[in-house]
């Protein structure tokens, strides 16, 4: 009786261990944070968050937000640009697809379509075509990106792509 509680308990241990480390599965709750190390629109090192839950074991869906800003001041003359992008997103886990073994690294790409919230303010008054040049237009992302976690829940984030940034890094959470 002793060794059949042995066993069992080891291979308990061994299934729970694999399963809190798979790569990606449906029903997973996936957080994003980090801070991008470019912007597609003036200045700024945008920081931000993306949160997508698992609908297959393949694909993935959630939003994104991010804010940056960026100025100049000279001469008593101050500008100031500030950004912030909202969109929901998708991704497709390519750990499957491309049999990579690996549980403790997640490889996915996706789309992303949202919206630019954009403002300017100046401490002259001026309005001419500096004032919010930018405007408030469609957001559309592509992202390719990896997790490599660490631990079961925490690991960290690399992606490039177009939208916001062409590089963010960041930590990453499972739940």
């Amino acid at each position: 009786m002793k060794k059949l509680f042995s066993s069992l308990l080891v291979m308990s241990l061994l299934l729970v261990g694999t399963q809190s480390f798979a790569q990606y599965q449906k029903g997973d709750k996936l957080l994003n944070a980090g801070i991008g190390l470019s912007s597609y629109y003036g200045g700024g090192l945008p920081i931000g968050a993306s949160f997508e839950v698992g609908i297959t074991d393949e694909i993935s869906v959630g939003a994104q937000v991010d804010f940056y800003t960026w100025g100049y001041n000279f001469g008593g003359y101050k500008w100031r640009y500030t950004f912030l992008p909202i969109a929901v997103r998708g991704s497709y886990h390519v750990n499957e697809l491309l049999n990579l073994n690996n549980d403790k690294l997640d490889l996915y790409g996706g789309l992303a379509l949202g919206y630019y919230i954009s403002s300017f303010k100046d401490n002259s008054g001026y309005s001419g075509f500096y004032d919010n040049a930018y405007g408030n237009q469609v957001l559309f992302g592509v992202h390719l990106g990896g997790r490599y976690y660490f631990k079961p829940n925490l690991g960290a984030f690399a992606e490039v792509g177009y939208g916001v940034s062409a590089l963010k890094l960041g930590v990453a959470f499972k739940f």
